[in-house]
């Protein structure tokens, strides 16, 4: 089964691998040296969490129509192809936006779609594949290895982008885009070797449910809406920084295409590390503490952040993403744990999916508004960097509103009749 789980984990960061180039270096591009709307550049990063929604169809479709016998391999190799593809033409439609807005916006429109549709197609698929393999007793192992082997992808591809981009040409953007697709096809298709049984293994899925069914669940106890508004809160500030963060650091700092490439690397390293220390945490200090201490630490990696634009100061913005790198692994370990100790008894499975949707939602609402309130504020200021730290204000003030809310949240009245999944398996379910 190590085999197996290896094998998944390299078809799971295939696929996040053709994320990073998008969101941290060619968004940074299009805003900063392109002059293309933010508001715009975060709709197009957006796609795969426009089309979540239709991971539920997708995975049921799949059921109920193998390709030579196969039920999952065929279409997460469709969706890797399209991720690959749409990330491979990215940088030329950029470009082309920047030079013929109207045929650009059409062949973005369709160089991100097919990008966004891989990801969900291939995803669901994946995911589905795993909990086949590896059944609920080793569900929690293969979750803690393929996203441990996903978070490590993302670290290494943004520093292998940066020296591909160093110096910074058109070219050498393009030519780099190239190669981490390439790189993350090749492989994927390793990872699929020999991993699905042809009409073997009866599918183990467990069953599928409608967002109207989700969200029936989640109404069934105030607390329970409290903390999933509480997390759509908390989720957006921290996750929609992401369109962002690069092009401030290019505006307020002058910072090259290849150091702000950096960023990335440097915010997921405080994430790891943070989780693991949340894992040391977990049996010692009430959760609750914890997913506050993270998204406090959150909080003030917004503030520092914000303050490093108006003091012109490197040294503290890099300050602010360990801050914010830090938070976000905190938070994230403790609410999700909070999360299953909110589950209504019988409907685990409904949770982990409006989780899922939570997620998606949280990632679309925060960077769509901090695209277009970057836009609005720019206009009228006509200062970029002020632009920008009204985000940051208004994303610090969302998780002020969120640490509050949290305190009103009390996971005593519920009765923890599910088991919680490992730490790392909670943390997986981020992706």
């Amino acid at each position: 089964m190590f085999l197996k789980r290896f094998q998944l984990g390299l078809i799971h960061l295939a696929v996040a691998m053709t994320l990073v180039p998008i969101n941290s270096t060619l968004n940074r591009v299009m805003i900063k040296e392109l002059g293309i709307s933010a508001t715009l550049v975060a709709l197009f990063a957006s796609l795969p969490y426009i089309f979540s929604p239709l991971q539920v169809a997708i995975g049921a479709y799949s059921d109920r129509h193998p390709i030579f016998g196969f039920r999952r391999s065929p279409y997460i190799l469709a969706g890797l192809v399209l991720c690959v593809l749409g990330l491979g033409v990215s940088p030329q439609v950029a470009f082309l936006m920047a030079e013929n807005p109207a045929l650009g916006l059409l062949t973005a429109a369709l160089a991100f779609g097919a990008w966004g549709m891989g990801y969900n197609l291939s995803s669901v698929s994946y995911l589905a594949l795993a909990s086949e393999l590896s059944g609920e007793k080793g569900r929690g192992t293969t979750i803690a290895t393929m996203w441990f082997m996903m978070i490590t992808s993302i670290i290494f591809t943004a520093i292998a982008i940066g020296r591909m981009v160093e110096p910074y040409t058109p070219a050498a953007l393009q030519n780099a885009f190239w190669v981490v697709g390439l790189a993350a096809l090749v492989i994927g298709l390793i990872g699929l070797v020999r991993l699905e049984a042809r009409h073997g293994q009866s599918s183990s899925r467990e069953e599928t449910h409608s967002l109207a069914e989700m969200l029936a669940v989640v109404r069934k106890s105030s607390q329970v809406s409290l903390f999933f508004f509480y997390l759509l809160l908390l989720l957006a500030a921290i996750l929609g920084q992401d369109v962002l963060l690069e092009p401030f650091a290019a505006e307020a700092f002058g910072l090259t295409v290849t150091q702000t490439t950096r960023i990335t690397s440097i915010w997921g390293g405080a994430v790891l590390l943070t989780i693991v220390i949340a894992g040391i945490l977990e049996k010692r200090v009430p959760r609750k503490l914890v997913a506050q201490t993270g998204n406090l630490a959150a909080l003030a990696g917004f503030l520092t952040i914000l303050a490093s634009g108006f003091l012109a100061s490197k040294s503290i913005f890099y300050t602010g993403v360990l801050l914010l790198g830090a938070g976000t692994g905190l938070s994230t370990v403790a609410n999700l744990a909070l999360m299953f100790d909110l589950t209504i008894p019988g409907y685990a499975g409904l949770f982990i999916g409006a989780w899922g949707v939570s997620n998606a939602f949280s990632r679309l609402v925060g960077s769509l508004l901090a695209g277009i309130v970057r836009d609005v504020a720019t206009q009228m200021s006509g200062d970029a960097v002020l632009g920008y730290g009204i985000v940051f204000g208004l994303e610090a003030f969302m998780l002020a509103l969120a640490v509050f809310l949290l305190t009103r949240i009390e996971t005593s009245a519920f009765h923890r009749q599910v088991a919680a999944p490992s730490v790392v398996e909670r943390v997986a379910l981020v992706d």
